[in-house]
């Protein structure tokens, strides 16, 4: 790695880092006040929609956002066009997935839910967030990853000021009225990133043409991020439909609590993710080893965090409130994910930027159907503990695989 490449790295990430720790701040201050507030019950009731929607929101943009940075982090000029066919696939898709995520809660929970907790959600994470995450990846593929920080720290800020709204305002604090400020918030910042992007770089041709021949990457994409949101969230949907809104709740407490301490991973991933791409043009070679140049202080850090967090988890309940109570007992088991994650991640990364997308597609395919027999299997009998277990051999197995994958894939293509 030259010295000019380094320096960028160092920049990016740093400004990642810097605004993901400004963001992990924000986003543990509304955790704690929308969980203190709507107390484990109705938190469960809304993490269950919630997950729902998880599986469903890769396919909003349909992997444009990753097509975008492909592109344009070997042909720059490519930009405008990119961003404007993402743009309209997002506006596109959104609407009718939507109306089809607003379906699955008629089914799954009842009407009332579907269209008081599932339909804002939905309008949030599939047209409002989506926008917002598309000008992140915009500013991702200029490699100007100080925008990217900027605009995921709005999102965390607006969805604050939704939460702070919950706390204060004089209305009965439900899973329904979190879901119309988690709303507002998902579309104030699409808004804001959209504009940005625009008054930056300039308006670009709304067409879909720049996809021709593409759509198959771009499901190879959004299949992988729907199934990685599957394997995340579908335990706390069926503790929701097995078990009690309250167990619901702490398990899914304890998997924000997760999420925050893999926050300098996630910063480390977004900083590299468009070299990923430029060394996979020399070879699958090439990309794992920057892989690998990685690995030490990636997994240093999962190792040091796992037990950070195990060590902190009889604080949580004084934190979140006595209501709160199981989650010492669920943190120790669910805390090795920040290492086996990052093992994960970095194989992940190298077989996209070397043009593997639709083979690590199918390990992740394949690891979402086993962690849903696991919890199906599991749950009904160990209840939460069920849950972390699947979690854990998963995530596991998954690691295992993309690597052990990647080494093939490299002594048969080179």
């Amino acid at each position: 790695m030259g010295t000019s490449a380094s320096g960028s790295l160092i920049r990016n990430t740093l400004w990642m880092l810097g605004g993901f720790g400004f963001r992990l701040g924000v986003q543990f201050a509304t955790f704690v006040v929308v969980a203190r507030v709507l107390k484990p019950e109705a938190f469960g009731v809304f993490s269950g929609c919630l997950a729902v929607v998880s599986v469903l929101v890769p396919f909003a943009t349909w992997g444009t956002g990753n097509i975008l940075i492909k592109h344009t982090a070997r042909t720059p000029a490519l930009f405008s066009a990119y961003w404007g066919a993402a743009l309209l696939t997002a506006l596109l898709s959104g609407l009718v997935l939507i109306a089809g995520a607003v379906g699955i809660g008629f089914l799954l929970f009842s009407p009332q839910l579907a269209l008081t907790v599932m339909a804002p959600i939905a309008v949030a994470d599939l047209l409002g967030t989506r926008c917002a995450d598309l000008a992140s990846q915009a500013f991702q593929a200029q490699q100007k990853l100080s925008g990217t920080s900027v605009i995921w720290s709005a999102v965390s800020v607006l969805r604050l000021a939704g939460a702070v709204a919950l706390g204060l305002l004089p209305l009965e604090k439900t899973a329904a009225l979190w879901s119309f400020f988690y709303m507002l918030s998902g579309l104030g910042s699409g808004l804001f990133g959209v504009f940005w992007v625009r008054a930056l770089w300039g308006s670009s041709p709304w067409s879909l043409k720049p996809l021709r021949g593409q759509w198959r990457e771009g499901f190879y994409f959004a299949i992988s991020l729907s199934a990685q949101g599957a394997y995340n969230d579908i335990d706390k949907t069926l503790l929701l439909r097995f078990g009690t809104g309250d167990t619901a709740g702490a398990y899914a407490a304890c998997y924000r609590l997760v999420d925050a301490g893999f926050t300098p991973i996630k910063a480390l991933l977004a900083s590299t993710y468009p070299r990923f791409f430029q060394e996979g043009a020399k070879g699958l070679g090439a990309a794992l080893q920057f892989s690998r140049k990685l690995v030490p202080w990636s997994c240093g850090y999962g190792l040091v965090a796992w037990l950070g967090l195990a060590v902190c988890a009889p604080l949580f309940p004084f934190i979140l409130g006595k209501d709160y109570a199981m989650t010492p007992s669920m943190i120790p088991w669910l805390a090795p994910l920040l290492l086996i994650r990052t093992v994960h991640f970095l194989a992940a990364d190298a077989l996209t930027g070397s043009g593997y997308q639709g083979h690590r597609s199918a390990a992740q395919v394949g690891v979402a159907a086993l962690n849903l027999a696991l919890n199906l299997w599991w749950i009904p009998r160990y209840g939460w503990l069920g849950a972390a277990w699947s979690s854990l051999v998963s995530d596991g197995a998954l690691a295992v695989g993309l690597w052990v994958l990647a080494g093939f894939l490299r002594k048969r293509h080179g």
